[in-house]
């Protein structure tokens, strides 16, 4: 055991000693130590119930053999901290949180771990951790949050943000604000759409880190506690057997995944996310491999943001492994292993099947023919970003720039009434390493929905967009202004081009005049982890992590011409 390290001989006697300070007997120690990592806090619902399935966990582990060693690590929630300054943070917490799972384990030689995960940057990250880790590990999420019910129609976190922007523009008022604001969110759980906790959950299932099914089960429902117990007793049989992530992580499983993402028109967060969990498992993979799973998977589950349903009801119809048999049916999805010790497809064929429901269609009955997003590239955006379509499925826009230097100049324009129809709303220094740490636009794009602009304007960043915006929008934008990528040389009206079916972001401004006039703005912040941060982010192309990588740019990101695009 890597626990044997700390533990064995008369050399490890004061860590012996201070193992039972903490209330371990000689039959605990000599037992595998495995850890239970969660985010648990209270300053949000999105993990307030991890803490409560720690224990359920911490059981089934001692039932199948093994001593559960419980910590915790930090989270950020962007439902909170979306639209201010505390967004920065964000995504910077998802490294933060893979070194600390890193360091407490390694530093204590722990033998296995089960990590507990809520809110869109603490599911990434336990990906992250058990790649890099490779010990035997299961991941649960803390499950979806029950949608919110006003004036008899189910609402998340989405219509708070629409209805920000609807008050905005004087369509609802005052009461009416605060009636949804109160309506949301009823308990414990993390946001109801498909938004991006739970199109990281699936993902999860899909590349086989957890267990299919456990992370559909809604963060209140009874199930819940038992699935937390059982994931404990699986760490234990991953653990003799030695199945670790590495065994399971595959491309199989990443393409897997991007075409789970594409089905239930998952959150474009989803491609950042899964090039870092890559660059973790050291399995090759780009922002290129994203395009042929959008192209190829139509959407065929009716979720939120853009459909009618939330992840609880998802779960009724039987959840990821319902989207699962039906791509699996089209032969759109490779079998591959998972953490059960069964594979994907077993798995699969083992989950019930619920007969009357219509959240999820058969791939001959899709919503839509294709994914909603696309990789484009052009002279806006060399190394690449992602296109997120609108919901009436255009896919042209073109328009004069409306260049703003921040998201909170950009949110100031939309409630003024200043955005007209036909603009493209330009958002940059919002990038890995010019927010620092690449915010999510979610104020901006919720305000343009609730004044009715959703469909009539484009927005383009190089920061992010939230699981809940839903629009014609461009993002991840790279290389990002702040390193002197082509988005810094926008003037206020210059023509911009954006084309899903050439797969081109561009405009016809002579950037290369602007070029040589131009400076890198000072950094925003000069001390502490959004400094540190911002000197050691990648390219959001590559995933935007702060992992050393020997990988250029040029090597991470498929050429034009190999992908058969024209600049």
């Amino acid at each position: 055991m890597r626990s044997d390290l700390i533990k064995s001989g008369p050399d490890r006697a004061p860590a012996r000693a201070m193992l039972r300070a903490t209330g371990l007997q000689d039959g605990d120690i000599t037992k595998p130590l495995v850890a239970v990592v969660h985010t648990w806090s209270n300053v949000s619902p999105c993990n307030l119930n991890l803490r409560e399935l720690a224990e359920h966990v911490s059981a089934g582990i001692r039932a199948a053999g093994g001593t559960p060693i419980e910590f915790n690590t930090i989270a950020v929630t962007d439902g909170i901290a979306m639209g201010t300054p505390g967004m920065r943070a964000s995504l910077i917490s998802r490294e933060v949180i893979t070194d600390s799972i890193e360091l407490a384990v390694d530093g204590h030689c722990l033998d296995a771990m089960v990590v507990l995960c809520g809110c869109d940057k603490t599911i990434p990250a336990a990906a992250m951790a058990m790649a890099r880790l490779n010990i035997p590990a299961v991941a649960l999420y803390g499950g979806s949050i029950a949608h919110g019910n006003h004036h008899d129609h189910p609402i998340t976190i989405q219509q708070v943000f629409e209805a920000v922007g609807a008050h905005g523009a004087g369509k609802i008022d005052d009461a009416e604000l605060t009636a949804v604001e109160k309506d949301a969110c009823p308990g414990a759980g993390a946001c109801g759409g498909q938004f991006t906790a739970n199109t990281m959950a699936m993902v999860l299932q899909t590349l086989g880190l957890s267990p299919m099914g456990f992370n559909d089960i809604p963060a209140t429902h009874p199930a819940k506690q038992h699935a937390a117990f059982r994931c404990g007793e699986l760490v234990m049989d991953c653990l003799r057997e030695q199945r670790r992530p590495l065994d399971i992580l595959s491309q199989t499983a990443f393409r897997n995944a991007a075409r789970m993402v594409a089905a239930t028109a998952g959150s474009t967060n989803a491609v950042l996310h899964l090039l870092a969990i890559s660059s973790e498992a050291g399995v090759p993979w780009t922002i290129e491999d994203f395009e042929p799973a959008s192209v190829h998977t139509p959407v065929i589950a009716d979720l939120m943001p853009g459909g009618r349903y939330t992840a609880v009801e998802l779960f009724g119809a039987g959840g990821s492994a319902r989207v699962a048999q039906e791509l699996i049916a089209a032969n759109m999805l490779e079998d591959s292993p998972t953490v059960t010790g069964r594979s994907l497809f077993e798995e699969c064929a083992a989950a019930p099947r619920a007969e009357q429901q219509d959240v999820v269609h058969p791939v001959s009955q899709p919503l839509k023919p294709r994914g909603g997003y696309s990789i484009l590239y052009g002279n806006l955006a060399p190394e690449g970003c992602i296109l997120k379509l609108a919901g009436k499925g255009a896919t042209h826009f073109e328009g004069r720039a409306r260049v703003f230097e921040s998201e909170e100049q950009a949110f100031a324009a939309v409630q003024a009434g200043k955005i007209e129809t036909g603009d493209v709303i330009v958002i940059r220094n919002e990038g890995p390493a010019g927010g620092p740490g690449m915010r999510e636009m979610l104020g901006v794009t919720a305000a343009l929905i609730g004044r009715g602009l959703g469909n009539d304007v484009a927005l383009i960043t190089d920061g992010r967009f939230s699981g809940a915006t839903h629009g014609f929008m461009v993002g991840h934008i790279a290389p990002e202004a702040a390193r002197g990528g082509p988005i810094a040389l926008l003037h206020e009206g210059d023509r911009i081009v954006i084309d899903a079916q050439s797969r081109t972001i561009s405009t016809d401004a002579d950037l290369a005049t602007r070029r040589a006039g131009w400076q890198p703005p000072a950094p925003k912040v000069t001390r502490g982890a959004l400094a540190k941060y911002a000197q050691l982010v990648g390219s959001a192309s590559q995933g935007a992590t702060t992992q050393p990588s020997t990988r250029s740019s040029k090597q991470a990101t498929t050429s034009h011409s190999e992908a058969g695009v024209t600049a």
